[in-house]
Protein backbone atom coordinates (compact mmCIF):
# COMPACT_ATOMS: atom_id res chain seq x y z
CA UNK A 1 0.00 0.00 0.00
CA UNK A 2 1.19 3.62 -1.23
CA UNK A 3 1.80 5.65 1.93
CA UNK A 4 -0.93 8.65 2.61
CA UNK A 5 0.14 11.95 0.65
CA UNK A 6 -2.16 14.94 1.16
CA UNK A 7 -2.94 17.99 -0.85
CA UNK A 8 -4.69 21.18 -0.40
CA UNK A 9 -6.84 23.11 -3.14
CA UNK A 10 -5.91 26.62 -3.24
CA UNK A 11 -8.81 28.86 -4.15
CA UNK A 12 -7.55 32.61 -3.27
CA UNK A 13 -4.22 34.85 -3.90
CA UNK A 14 -3.80 38.57 -2.14
CA UNK A 15 -0.43 39.95 -1.47
CA UNK A 16 2.51 37.95 -2.30
CA UNK A 17 3.55 37.68 1.35
CA UNK A 18 0.34 36.30 1.74
CA UNK A 19 0.36 33.85 -0.67
CA UNK A 20 3.80 32.61 0.56
CA UNK A 21 2.72 32.72 3.86
CA UNK A 22 -0.36 30.24 3.24
CA UNK A 23 2.09 27.91 1.33
CA UNK A 24 4.38 28.42 4.05
CA UNK A 25 1.54 27.42 6.57
CA UNK A 26 0.17 24.38 4.74
CA UNK A 27 3.53 22.84 4.81
CA UNK A 28 3.99 23.16 8.55
CA UNK A 29 0.70 21.55 9.00
CA UNK A 30 1.77 18.54 7.05
CA UNK A 31 0.65 19.20 3.82
CA UNK A 32 2.30 16.80 0.71
CA UNK A 33 1.49 18.71 -2.28
CA UNK A 34 -0.18 22.64 -2.74
CA UNK A 35 -2.26 22.41 -6.06
CA UNK A 36 -4.39 25.38 -7.82
CA UNK A 37 -7.34 24.74 -10.30
CA UNK A 38 -8.37 26.31 -13.50
CA UNK A 39 -11.27 28.79 -12.88
CA UNK A 40 -11.72 32.11 -14.15
CA UNK A 41 -12.17 34.43 -11.13
CA UNK A 42 -9.65 32.21 -9.15
CA UNK A 43 -5.57 32.69 -9.34
CA UNK A 44 -3.61 31.72 -12.88
CA UNK A 45 -2.15 28.47 -11.79
CA UNK A 46 1.50 28.59 -13.56
CA UNK A 47 2.25 31.49 -11.71
CA UNK A 48 0.88 30.67 -8.20
CA UNK A 49 2.92 27.50 -8.66
CA UNK A 50 5.86 28.76 -9.21
CA UNK A 51 5.72 31.83 -6.64
CA UNK A 52 4.29 28.49 -3.76
CA UNK A 53 7.18 26.25 -5.08
CA UNK A 54 9.88 29.47 -3.95
CA UNK A 55 8.31 29.50 -1.15
CA UNK A 56 8.01 25.83 0.37
CA UNK A 57 10.12 22.52 0.03
CA UNK A 58 5.77 21.40 -1.37
CA UNK A 59 5.20 19.56 -4.13
CA UNK A 60 2.44 21.71 -6.59
CA UNK A 61 0.05 20.70 -9.23
CA UNK A 62 -2.84 22.18 -11.10
CA UNK A 63 -6.34 20.53 -10.05
CA UNK A 64 -7.05 20.48 -12.60
CA UNK A 65 -6.50 22.28 -16.09
CA UNK A 66 -9.21 22.87 -18.25
CA UNK A 67 -7.69 21.38 -21.97
CA UNK A 68 -10.05 23.68 -23.10
CA UNK A 69 -8.42 26.60 -22.04
CA UNK A 70 -4.72 25.87 -22.94
CA UNK A 71 -3.35 25.73 -26.85
CA UNK A 72 -1.40 22.38 -26.31
CA UNK A 73 2.45 24.22 -27.43
CA UNK A 74 2.33 26.90 -25.45
CA UNK A 75 1.15 24.74 -22.37
CA UNK A 76 3.77 22.56 -22.43
CA UNK A 77 6.34 25.44 -22.31
CA UNK A 78 4.34 26.73 -19.33
CA UNK A 79 4.23 22.96 -18.12
CA UNK A 80 8.57 22.51 -18.50
CA UNK A 81 9.27 26.17 -16.95
CA UNK A 82 7.28 25.53 -14.14
CA UNK A 83 8.91 21.96 -13.25
CA UNK A 84 12.26 23.59 -13.98
CA UNK A 85 11.62 26.24 -11.65
CA UNK A 86 10.09 24.29 -8.58
CA UNK A 87 13.15 21.81 -9.39
CA UNK A 88 10.76 18.79 -10.35
CA UNK A 89 7.72 18.92 -7.86
CA UNK A 90 5.05 19.44 -10.51
CA UNK A 91 1.97 17.49 -11.11
CA UNK A 92 0.30 18.27 -14.23
CA UNK A 93 -3.70 17.48 -13.50
CA UNK A 94 -5.63 18.24 -16.92
CA UNK A 95 -9.38 17.83 -17.39
CA UNK A 96 -12.66 19.28 -19.64
CA UNK A 97 -13.75 21.90 -17.66
CA UNK A 98 -17.85 21.59 -17.19
CA UNK A 99 -18.97 25.59 -16.31
CA UNK A 100 -20.42 26.60 -19.40
CA UNK A 101 -20.37 29.91 -18.52
CA UNK A 102 -16.46 30.16 -18.13
CA UNK A 103 -16.40 28.16 -22.13
CA UNK A 104 -18.73 31.49 -22.84
CA UNK A 105 -16.97 33.86 -21.29
CA UNK A 106 -13.80 32.88 -22.31
CA UNK A 107 -15.13 32.51 -26.04
CA UNK A 108 -14.64 28.92 -26.42
CA UNK A 109 -17.25 26.59 -27.71
CA UNK A 110 -18.72 24.50 -24.31
CA UNK A 111 -19.57 21.90 -27.14
CA UNK A 112 -20.78 18.26 -25.95
CA UNK A 113 -19.29 16.40 -24.05
CA UNK A 114 -17.96 14.14 -26.02
CA UNK A 115 -16.17 17.46 -27.31
CA UNK A 116 -14.81 18.23 -24.33
CA UNK A 117 -12.99 14.52 -23.89
CA UNK A 118 -12.41 14.39 -26.94
CA UNK A 119 -10.22 17.81 -27.20
CA UNK A 120 -8.80 16.95 -23.31
CA UNK A 121 -7.54 13.40 -25.02
CA UNK A 122 -6.20 15.88 -28.19
CA UNK A 123 -4.15 17.74 -25.67
CA UNK A 124 -2.26 15.49 -23.08
CA UNK A 125 -1.44 13.72 -26.12
CA UNK A 126 0.27 17.07 -27.88
CA UNK A 127 1.57 18.41 -24.40
CA UNK A 128 3.32 14.81 -23.14
CA UNK A 129 4.28 14.48 -27.11
CA UNK A 130 6.82 18.16 -26.57
CA UNK A 131 7.46 17.06 -23.36
CA UNK A 132 9.18 14.02 -24.85
CA UNK A 133 11.27 15.50 -27.37
CA UNK A 134 14.63 15.60 -26.81
CA UNK A 135 14.98 18.87 -28.87
CA UNK A 136 12.26 20.79 -27.67
CA UNK A 137 13.23 23.66 -25.17
CA UNK A 138 12.80 24.14 -22.12
CA UNK A 139 13.19 20.58 -20.70
CA UNK A 140 11.61 19.84 -18.10
CA UNK A 141 12.89 17.71 -14.73
CA UNK A 142 10.65 14.92 -14.47
CA UNK A 143 10.64 12.19 -17.05
CA UNK A 144 7.99 11.89 -17.29
CA UNK A 145 5.91 15.27 -15.19
CA UNK A 146 2.99 13.29 -13.10
CA UNK A 147 -0.47 13.05 -14.83
CA UNK A 148 -3.32 13.54 -12.98
CA UNK A 149 -6.64 12.79 -14.85
CA UNK A 150 -9.73 13.25 -12.75
CA UNK A 151 -13.46 12.22 -13.76
CA UNK A 152 -16.38 9.91 -13.00
CA UNK A 153 -17.80 8.79 -16.28
CA UNK A 154 -16.99 5.97 -18.51
CA UNK A 155 -14.26 7.41 -20.64
CA UNK A 156 -12.83 9.74 -18.37
CA UNK A 157 -11.72 7.00 -16.11
CA UNK A 158 -10.76 5.01 -18.96
CA UNK A 159 -8.64 8.16 -19.76
CA UNK A 160 -7.09 8.29 -16.60
CA UNK A 161 -6.71 4.12 -16.39
CA UNK A 162 -4.78 4.35 -19.65
CA UNK A 163 -2.70 7.50 -19.39
CA UNK A 164 -2.54 8.24 -15.98
CA UNK A 165 0.01 8.47 -13.05
CA UNK A 166 -2.44 9.60 -10.42
CA UNK A 167 -6.43 9.25 -10.93
CA UNK A 168 -8.42 11.71 -9.30
CA UNK A 169 -11.80 10.60 -8.73
CA UNK A 170 -14.51 13.25 -8.42
CA UNK A 171 -17.00 10.66 -6.33
CA UNK A 172 -19.49 12.86 -8.01
CA UNK A 173 -22.08 13.04 -10.99
CA UNK A 174 -23.63 15.74 -13.08
CA UNK A 175 -27.47 16.62 -11.79
CA UNK A 176 -30.04 16.01 -15.25
CA UNK A 177 -32.21 18.67 -14.54
CA UNK A 178 -28.65 21.15 -14.33
CA UNK A 179 -25.76 19.73 -15.97
CA UNK A 180 -23.34 22.63 -14.44
CA UNK A 181 -23.88 20.80 -11.34
CA UNK A 182 -22.07 18.03 -9.61
CA UNK A 183 -24.15 15.97 -6.96
CA UNK A 184 -21.84 13.48 -4.71
CA UNK A 185 -22.38 9.86 -4.89
CA UNK A 186 -23.43 7.79 -2.22
CA UNK A 187 -20.41 5.25 -0.80
CA UNK A 188 -22.10 2.38 -3.31
CA UNK A 189 -22.24 4.37 -6.26
CA UNK A 190 -18.68 5.29 -5.27
CA UNK A 191 -17.76 1.92 -5.46
CA UNK A 192 -18.98 0.67 -8.56
CA UNK A 193 -16.87 3.72 -10.15
CA UNK A 194 -14.07 2.58 -8.69
CA UNK A 195 -14.80 -1.07 -9.78
CA UNK A 196 -14.96 0.18 -13.09
CA UNK A 197 -11.67 1.74 -13.10
CA UNK A 198 -10.24 -1.19 -11.72
CA UNK A 199 -11.69 -3.08 -14.79
CA UNK A 200 -10.18 -0.85 -17.38
CA UNK A 201 -7.08 -0.40 -15.69
CA UNK A 202 -6.43 -4.56 -15.60
CA UNK A 203 -2.99 -5.03 -14.67
CA UNK A 204 -2.23 -1.28 -13.89
CA UNK A 205 -4.82 -0.71 -11.81
CA UNK A 206 -1.94 -1.21 -8.80
CA UNK A 207 0.49 1.14 -10.61
CA UNK A 208 -1.78 4.73 -10.27
CA UNK A 209 -1.83 6.65 -7.40
CA UNK A 210 -5.71 7.02 -6.28
CA UNK A 211 -6.33 10.80 -5.56
CA UNK A 212 -10.15 12.17 -4.00
CA UNK A 213 -11.14 15.55 -3.34
CA UNK A 214 -13.18 15.96 -0.11
CA UNK A 215 -16.07 18.91 -0.38
CA UNK A 216 -16.40 19.31 3.19
CA UNK A 217 -14.52 19.06 6.19
CA UNK A 218 -16.58 19.38 9.50
CA UNK A 219 -14.49 18.83 12.74
CA UNK A 220 -17.26 18.24 15.49
CA UNK A 221 -18.41 16.19 18.40
CA UNK A 222 -21.56 16.03 16.91
CA UNK A 223 -21.20 14.18 13.74
CA UNK A 224 -24.99 13.15 13.47
CA UNK A 225 -25.76 16.72 13.78
CA UNK A 226 -23.14 17.85 11.09
CA UNK A 227 -24.34 15.45 8.38
CA UNK A 228 -27.80 15.96 9.40
CA UNK A 229 -27.00 19.51 7.89
CA UNK A 230 -26.74 18.08 4.96
CA UNK A 231 -29.97 16.19 4.08
CA UNK A 232 -31.42 19.25 2.74
CA UNK A 233 -28.66 20.04 0.34
CA UNK A 234 -28.44 16.31 -1.39
CA UNK A 235 -32.03 15.57 -2.34
CA UNK A 236 -30.77 13.31 -4.53
CA UNK A 237 -29.53 10.41 -1.60
CA UNK A 238 -31.60 9.02 1.36
CA UNK A 239 -30.81 10.00 4.92
CA UNK A 240 -29.33 6.49 5.09
CA UNK A 241 -26.32 7.32 2.30
CA UNK A 242 -25.45 10.72 3.60
CA UNK A 243 -23.40 9.14 5.98
CA UNK A 244 -21.56 7.24 3.44
CA UNK A 245 -20.70 9.94 0.70
CA UNK A 246 -16.75 9.68 0.38
CA UNK A 247 -16.47 13.68 -0.15
CA UNK A 248 -18.51 14.55 3.19
CA UNK A 249 -16.00 14.09 6.36
CA UNK A 250 -17.40 15.13 9.61
CA UNK A 251 -17.18 13.80 13.43
CA UNK A 252 -14.15 13.90 15.90
CA UNK A 253 -10.26 13.83 14.50
CA UNK A 254 -10.25 10.21 15.17
CA UNK A 255 -13.85 9.16 13.69
CA UNK A 256 -12.32 11.50 10.34
CA UNK A 257 -9.32 9.60 10.72
CA UNK A 258 -11.22 6.18 10.07
CA UNK A 259 -13.61 7.57 7.59
CA UNK A 260 -9.98 8.28 5.73
CA UNK A 261 -8.29 4.89 6.51
CA UNK A 262 -11.60 3.29 5.37
CA UNK A 263 -11.43 5.09 1.79
CA UNK A 264 -7.65 3.97 2.22
CA UNK A 265 -8.80 -0.39 2.74
CA UNK A 266 -11.98 0.18 0.59
CA UNK A 267 -10.90 1.96 -2.20
CA UNK A 268 -7.24 1.73 -1.83
CA UNK A 269 -6.89 5.43 -2.44
CA UNK A 270 -3.92 7.00 -0.47
CA UNK A 271 -4.12 11.21 -2.25
CA UNK A 272 -6.27 12.67 -0.33
CA UNK A 273 -6.92 16.41 -1.19
CA UNK A 274 -9.03 19.09 0.71
CA UNK A 275 -10.08 23.05 -0.37
CA UNK A 276 -8.42 25.93 1.44
CA UNK A 277 -11.18 26.84 3.64
CA UNK A 278 -10.65 23.11 5.33
CA UNK A 279 -6.84 24.07 5.91
CA UNK A 280 -6.35 23.94 9.19
CA UNK A 281 -9.32 22.16 10.06
CA UNK A 282 -8.01 19.00 8.42
CA UNK A 283 -4.50 19.18 9.76
CA UNK A 284 -5.14 17.52 13.15
CA UNK A 285 -6.35 14.55 11.08
CA UNK A 286 -2.96 14.58 8.98
CA UNK A 287 -1.29 14.05 11.91
CA UNK A 288 -3.23 11.32 13.51
CA UNK A 289 -2.84 9.19 10.13
CA UNK A 290 0.95 10.06 10.00
CA UNK A 291 1.09 8.20 13.72
CA UNK A 292 -0.30 5.19 11.97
Amino acid sequence: MRPFRFGVNMLAVSAPGEWSAAARRAEELGYDVLLVPDHLGLPAPFPALVAAGAATGLRVGTFVLNAAFHNPALLARDVATTDVLTAGRLELGVGTGYVAEEFAAAGIPFGTAKDRVDTLERVIDAVYGVLADPAAAPQPVQRPVPLVVGGNGDRMLTLAARRADIAAFTAAAFDPANPGNLRPLSGDAFAERVAFFDKVAGERAGEIERNLLFQAVTVTDDRQAALAAWVPRLRHLSAEEIPTVPTLLAGTVEQIADQVRGLRERFGITYFTVLQPALEAFAPVIAALRRD
